[in-house]
């Protein structure tokens, strides 16, 4: 049963046997008076100072209230500082290592600079919410997003662990940054052919096969010979080149999920012909981790020298000449130390591709769910917002289907009136106008 206790006063037997409460000197008028005290769910007594009587037992009465609900929360559990929480939480998660090093990245540079010494019970929702207001001026939404995630999930596992009753990230007052979409423009046809054609014979097939099957770089770098299947015509996407830090190694496609994809005759043909005038090479690098198991496959595309191509290298001696070539980028300059600087951005990516094979297979009808297994997106529903504005106009449609149903509706209504006046069908409705509208 809760109780308030005073700590200013002792209770002192007197000489007939009744029991006084006196003052105690060693205390009085020190720290708070009067102490809540209850018992918790192990039976444990507990307790915590307050300066009114009132304000104890309300508290000490609330206390055991949530333990017979069984929302009990011990009062110091929430004096863990975040980045004890934090070290719970990146342990806890199944995650390939390139996530893994993100999210201690963004730990790193935006999450424990600000919250990692303080204690979880203390963060405010007001707070996270300014703090994710200066990372989007900053650094953008992406980033403000990425950091939100972790601090997100280490106050999920406090308050799943009971060191918190509410996660403060959760509230109403806290915008999760959403996700923007800036319009995807298509490269034309001409300007693909250019690209194709800017690249050296050896690798010419890549940038074919990222506009004709919207593969990823890394996954276009990591086809293998047995990747393709003539018989059936598809591709079968299964694994990438990554990177790791500064190392690079084989691993699952994006959203670790493997897929298939139609192979068009023309780039089968393509394919073959690469195969009879370059051959394969055999590559050699670990599944996953930096320290996994060591794989091998008989790649498509390597350097002359037998090196797995890694997008960095790629993208300076092959991908940007080729589009400088092509007229997407102005040629480079030369830097102080004589080196090729070309001027691009994040719109002129070997990516640029998957947007070509989008906006090729949605004029032609494929739909969203199908373009959004072809492209290994995690959700069509991310494959509609980001190529929305790409699906053929319905207007047209969208006139016909409501004509042709119109037209049903006037003839079923024609009928009608011919029954119920008992005329034949060769009698015709004056013509004042649409019977409809």
């Amino acid at each position: 049963m809760a109780f308030a206790k005073d700590q200013w006063t002792r209770a002192v037997a007197q000489p007939d046997g009744s029991i006084k409460r006196e003052r105690n000197d060693t205390r009085w008028g020190r720290g708070k008076r009067w102490l809540g005290v209850w018992t918790d769910p192990n039976g444990q007594e507990r307790s915590k100072a307050f300066d009114t009587k009132t304000e104890a037992m309300r508290y000490a009465s609330g206390k055991e209230t949530d333990r017979d609900r069984g929302d009990y929360l011990d009062p110091n559990a929430g004096k863990v500082r975040l980045a004890e929480v934090w070290e719970r939480w990146i342990k806890s998660r199944t995650i390939d290592p390139s996530s893994e090093i993100q999210y201690e990245s963004k730990w790193r540079l935006h999450v424990g600079p600000t919250f990692g010494k303080r204690m979880v019970k203390s963060i405010l929702p007001s707070e996270i919410a300014v703090w994710l207001t200066q990372l989007i001026e900053t650094y953008g939404p992406s980033t403000a997003r990425s950091a939100f995630l972790v601090l997100n999930g280490c106050l999920e596992l406090a308050t799943a662990d009971e060191l918190i009753k509410r996660n403060p990230a959760r509230s109403r007052t806290v915008k999760k940054p959403a996700r923007r979409f800036s319009k995807v423009v298509a490269w034309s046809d001409d300007t693909v052919e250019r690209i194709i054609a800017a690249h050296p014979g050896r690798y010419r097939l890549a940038p074919t096969v990222g506009s004709a099957a919207g593969l990823r770089q890394g996954e276009i770098f990591g086809l293998s010979v047995e990747d393709f299947d003539f018989d059936e015509m598809v591709i079968r996407v299964r694994r990438q080149v990554k990177r790791l830090g500064k190392e690079w190694v084989f691993a699952l496609p994006k959203n670790d999920k493997e897929r298939e994809v139609p192979l068009p005759p023309r780039l089968a043909g393509l394919a073959k012909e690469h195969l009879e005038t370059f051959g394969t090479t055999l590559i050699s690098m670990p599944w996953e981790r930096v320290d996994g198991d060591l794989q091998e496959h008989e790649l498509l595309f390597a350097w002359s020298d037998g090196r797995a191509l890694h997008a960095d290298l790629y993208n300076l001696l092959v991908w940007k000449p080729a589009i400088s070539a092509a007229g997407v980028i102005p040629p480079p300059e030369r830097d102080a130390r004589g080196r090729r600087r070309y001027k691009s951005d994040n719109t002129t990516g070997m990516h640029a591709l998957r947007h070509y094979y989008a906006s090729v297979t949605l004029s032609d009808g494929i739909n969203i769910k199908e373009l959004s297994e072809y492209l290994g997106h995690h959700d069509p529903g991310f494959t509609l917002q980001m190529y929305t504005h790409m699906l053929p106009s319905s207007h047209e449609r969208a006139r016909q289907a409501v004509d042709r149903r119109l037209a049903r509706l006037d003839l079923r209504l024609t009928e009608q009136r011919r029954s119920r006046l008992q005329i034949g069908p060769e009698y015709e409705p004056p013509d004042n106008g649409p019977s409809l509208l």
